[in-house]
């Protein structure tokens, strides 16, 4: 038994690694084991997708209701309007609600893929804080909640303190995110028994004002909990790789690229990343984080099988193994492989960055420059070589290949 809780949930969460601090954990264990514990996590719309950097959030939410409680969704069509400075250096962009309003209806279906929604006790809801915040008189709300909150201590949180070290502006409509933050903490209290918030380490002060809000405004015991920023083992932070995000949406990246990002984790990360976003059980993951060597790779494989059934389900998940079984054991040309249509003529550095395999045309010359860059199995020699329609194989297409991992396909369109 984990630290000697009680709670299946709060025992899951320390077994599995994801609790960095806590209020008041004796008292939130107890309350999770007399009742259904109803928790929320917030979401802002900004794009039509989540990614990876959501994922130990979305999986927070699914071990809560794995344990039998409710979790709560909470979008923020209201608090996009204005925009979290947390890690930002620059003000957001502002969107217009209707744009808000279809990546709120996008995003709903990627926690469909995790939680179980509908009208049951345990069953997760989906809320908008754009509900209540909209409707807000600003004086009165000023009055009635503002007042609980000082500035000198609001200096002094993270998402501003580091802008004003960095000289970024920091503009009084963002000032005003966490008094709406820890607001949307008491509305939900009251409208849905919430009675716990969850978040990454960067929303510790944020959530605990939450919490102190609704034991001044309502004299309700809310609790916190946070995650450990999650990194991979050389520091770098999760769910950014040198093509851009890794998206949970199918649209934004194919369930065959996100399988082949869990497969390419470090070593080190194995277990972790295991016991963090699957449903295997500890002791299989016990046994796997003991290989080493080659023989890691098969863990690599499982977690990215894993993974990618979670966000994609277990057919996509398939489909993704027996590609990538197939371009990189069986040298052959996975059905669900990146393809991209050319011209005879065009510049294996620009096919390199059309199939996403680098960021920018200069470092795909500097992939070929390395020696990393393959067509046809074949090391590009010249960062001015071309290929064309003679390179096709009697399928038409011709294979590039990126280092040992990296595999797609470009077919020709001569018309």
């Amino acid at each position: 038994m984990a630290l000697g809780l009680k709670s299946d949930f709060l025992q899951l969460l320390t077994e599995r690694g994801y609790i960095h601090q806590c209020t008041d954990i004796e008292v939130l264990d107890l309350k999770a084991t007399q009742g259904v514990l109803p928790g929320y996590i917030g979401f802002d719309a900004t794009a039509d997708s989540l990614h990876v950097g959501n994922l130990v959030s979305i999986m927070l939410l699914r071990r809560l209701q794995q344990t039998g409680h409710q979790p709560i969704v909470l979008m923020g069509g209201g608090t996009t309007k204005i925009g979290d400075p947390s890690g930002k250096d620059e003000a957001r962009q502002l969107l217009t609600n209707e744009k808000i309003d279809s990546n709120i209806a996008s995003i709903k279906t990627i926690f469909g893929n995790f939680l179980t929604f509908g009208s049951g006790s345990c069953d997760a809801i989906m809320a908008n804080n754009a509900d209540w915040l909209d409707g807000l008189e600003y004086i009165s709300f000023l009055q009635k909640v503002g007042r609980h909150f000082t500035v000198n201590r609001m200096l002094t949180f993270d998402s501003v303190k580091l802008r004003l070290e960095r000289e970024q502006p920091l503009t009084f409509l963002e000032f005003n995110y966490m008094i709406l933050q820890g607001y949307d903490f008491v509305e939900l209290s009251k409208r849905y028994g919430c009675v716990l918030q969850m978040g990454g380490s960067d929303q510790w002060g944020n959530i605990v004002n939450g919490v102190e809000l609704g034991r001044r405004m309502a004299n309700a015991e809310l609790f916190g909990l946070t995650t450990p920023l999650i990194t991979t083992s050389s520091g770098a932070k999760m769910g950014k790789t040198a093509a851009g995000a890794v998206w949970l949406k199918a649209e934004r990246l194919s369930p065959y690229d996100y399988w082949q990002y869990w497969r390419n984790v470090e070593d080190a990360d194995v277990g972790r990343f295991l016991k963090l976003f699957t449903d295997l059980p500890l002791d299989e993951i016990t046994k796997l984080e003991k290989l080493r060597d080659a023989e890691i790779n098969e863990a690599k494989k499982i977690l990215a099988f894993e993974a990618t059934k979670l966000a994609h389900g277990e057919a996509a998940a398939k489909a993704a193994a027996d590609t990538a079984h197939e371009a990189f054991e069986g040298g052959g040309k996975g059905k669900d492989l990146p393809i991209i249509t050319s011209t005879s003529g065009t510049a294996v550095a620009d096919i390199v960055v059309q199939l996403k395999f680098a960021a920018s045309k200069g470092e795909a010359k500097r992939l070929i420059e390395s020696g990393g860059v393959y067509v046809n199995d074949n090391p590009v020699k010249e960062i001015t070589a071309t290929i064309s329609a003679a390179d096709a194989d009697t399928s038409g297409a011709v294979r590039i290949r990126v280092g040992k991992k990296k595999h797609g396909l470009v077919n020709f369109n001569e018309g």
